[in-house]
């Protein structure tokens, strides 16, 4: 997958999220216009088709899933360059390795529609990022309820990678995760035992903020912070051929 060079015009991202989701259409821009200062020729325009989901429960996961296709052919009507389905517990919710299978398809329906692009989900963003450090052992925080907490550990360690200790926050409510202050991110982490652990997974959803934060507790913790945003951004630009760099956003986007 390479990036095609020599346009003028910007790249265009489809983001396929949740209905009530607030997040992504922030933090993944606020990102972006951040890379600016360091490639001032480079442009991106976000692009959004929504799932309808409010509460997230295994049932409205589940009944939320079955309308990625529909979203990716709407999105792939413009003609993105690459889409991410940005709902990272949707994916993990049906299963160990789910998102190669989601992602497979999902591209194999905006190439029917004659827009053949990347499509990465950010549940293997996340898998991918925790890769690129070479963690092996994290701590999460997670707006979720403790059983979906749970699915993303047993997502996790399907692929290799532990989780040493989780904190859930209990909120089911998508929207009500949205107005959750990024800044309560600092005392929830100390919360978490961090002992052998080689990354901390800040932010475990795409809907709740954590990118005020993400330097801020990677320079106190010593550990590299990733969140489901700063993974997702990081798997696009690479799938775009770019270098993955975003100033202030954690070791994972400083562009090596």
């Amino acid at each position: 997958m390479s990036a095609r060079t020599g346009r003028a015009a910007p790249y265009r991202l489809g983001l396929i999220v949740p209905s009530s989701n607030t997040t992504m259409e922030t933090e993944i821009p606020a990102m972006l216009a951040r890379r600016r200062s360091l490639v001032p020729d480079e442009e991106f325009t976000v692009h959004s088709s929504r799932m309808r989901m409010r509460h997230v429960t295994a049932e409205e996961l589940r009944r939320m899933d079955a309308e990625g296709g529909r979203c990716v052919a709407e999105l792939s009507d413009a003609r993105c360059d690459a889409y991410a389905y940005a709902c990272l517990v949707a994916i993990m919710a049906r299963g160990g390795g789910h998102h190669r299978r989601a992602e497979r398809d999902l591209a194999g329906t905006a190439a029917g529609n004659g827009s053949p692009a990347p499509v990465i989900s950010s549940a293997g963003a996340l898998v991918s990022a925790l890769g690129v450090l070479g963690a092996k052992t994290v701590a999460m925080v997670t707006p979720y309820v403790d059983s979906l907490t749970g699915l993303v550990r047993d997502y996790l360690a399907a692929e290799g990678i532990a989780v040493r200790d989780a904190l859930s926050l209990g909120v089911a409510d998508n929207l009500a995760v949205g107005r959750l202050d990024p800044q309560d991110l600092v005392g929830h982490y100390r919360k978490l035992d961090l002992t052998g652990c080689d990354a901390l997974v800040l932010s475990a959803c795409v809907q709740m903020p954590s990118l005020p934060v993400v330097q801020r507790i990677e320079d106190g913790c010593g550990l590299p912070v990733v969140t489901a945003a700063t993974a997702t951004v990081h798997r696009l630009l690479t799938g775009l051929g770019l270098r993955p760099v975003v100033p202030g956003a954690g070791r994972l986007l400083g562009g090596t």
